[in-house]
């Protein structure tokens, strides 16, 4: 694996240079925006529609989107601050760019890897990160993820959650791998999901201390805080183990009940809450496109396409 690393880690950098050799010739911006993000009138989706950044009405999720040029493979948005996973192409690596509500460029963050799921937190001021640097797929044996955390205001940056202390443990275990952050409203703590064996542990994170500890919870991935910080939906492994898929479920953290969701279907994606009582999330179709989904969180009601080919949701004012 360390071998595989790092013969990735080298790819990536010559990628890196070749895309700032193509951009300094072809003399075109890096990271150029030919359009803001379109506002409508009324509450707002973003979601990415053919890997370009748009928006839909949340009233009439299935009627006409604006599309601008941006392009991302994983985006996320609130309070103005666009988190986008920009993809890895012939003649680039791929980074994390942070936009405002126009796309301006507010910073962008080189990567390594490929770009798997991104989180930003209730005020904008938090970014979060996820990259698979070994594997394609959490249900692979062997795979390895990266997942850092962004401060926008005073631009304190953590590449790695493998540099935190882990309460309870003298050392971090060597085949532990963190991936799908999500954040409080006090933008310091956040959840994430840290495997090691054969386990997925819910951690709870403190970024200022520079630590996570364990809930205990195990079964848990790519977590999503609900709006009101009761709830976190996430993914579960039928029967603990990820080859037979995931189940859509909610965990309520003050009683550590579990309750699957009405959707059956394995559900390979971090839960996006739209309100406090719905979950959105996105399948793959069988021609290969994604369609956007959602379900009522309290387990009842049936599934039903919100946003017909598109994927990663996020709702905006």
């Amino acid at each position: 694996m360390k071998n595989r690393l790092l013969i990735t880690v080298i790819a990536a950098a010559l990628l890196a240079g070749v895309a700032i050799t193509y951009t300094v010739l072809s003399g075109t911006p890096a990271g150029e925006a030919a359009h803001s993000v379109p506002t409508g009138t009324g509450p707002r989706l973003m979601v990415l529609s053919n890997g370009k950044l748009s928006t839909v009405s949340r009233t009439d999720p299935a009627g006409s989107r604006e599309v601008t040029e941006q392009r991302c493979d994983r985006v996320y948005s609130a309070a103005g601050t666009i988190s986008c996973l920009r993809p890895v192409g012939a003649l680039k690596a791929g980074e994390l760019a942070v936009l405002d509500s126009q796309l301006k460029e507010l910073r962008t963050v080189p990567l390594t890897g490929f770009p798997n799921r991104t989180r930003v937190s209730a005020s904008g001021r938090m970014v979060g990160w996820t990259l698979f640097v070994d594997g394609h797929s959490y249900a692979a044996n062997g795979f390895s993820t990266s997942t850092g955390i962004l401060d926008t205001k005073s631009g304190t940056q953590v590449e790695s959650l493998e540099e935190f202390t882990v309460e309870g443990l003298p050392q971090l275990p060597v085949d532990a791998n963190f991936w799908g952050v999500t954040f409080t409203a006090d933008d310091n703590r956040f959840y994430a999901t840290m495997s090691t064996g054969s386990h997925r542990y819910l951690m709870e994170g403190d970024f200022a201390a520079r630590k996570v500890r364990s809930t205990d919870i195990d079964n848990v991935e790519c977590p999503s805080l609900s709006p009101d910080g009761t709830r976190i939906a996430y993914k579960a492994a039928v029967n603990g183990d990820p080859q037979q898929g995931w189940r859509i479920s909610v965990l309520d953290l003050a009683t550590r009940r579990i309750t699957p969701l009405a959707e059956t279907r394995s559900v390979d994606d971090q839960p996006a809450w739209l309100d406090d009582s719905t979950v959105g999330y996105g399948i793959q179709r069988d021609d290969g496109l994604n369609d956007v989904w959602a379900v009522p969180a309290d387990g009842s009601g049936t599934p039903a396409v919100l946003v017909p080919e598109a994927g990663s949701p996020a709702p905006i004012s």
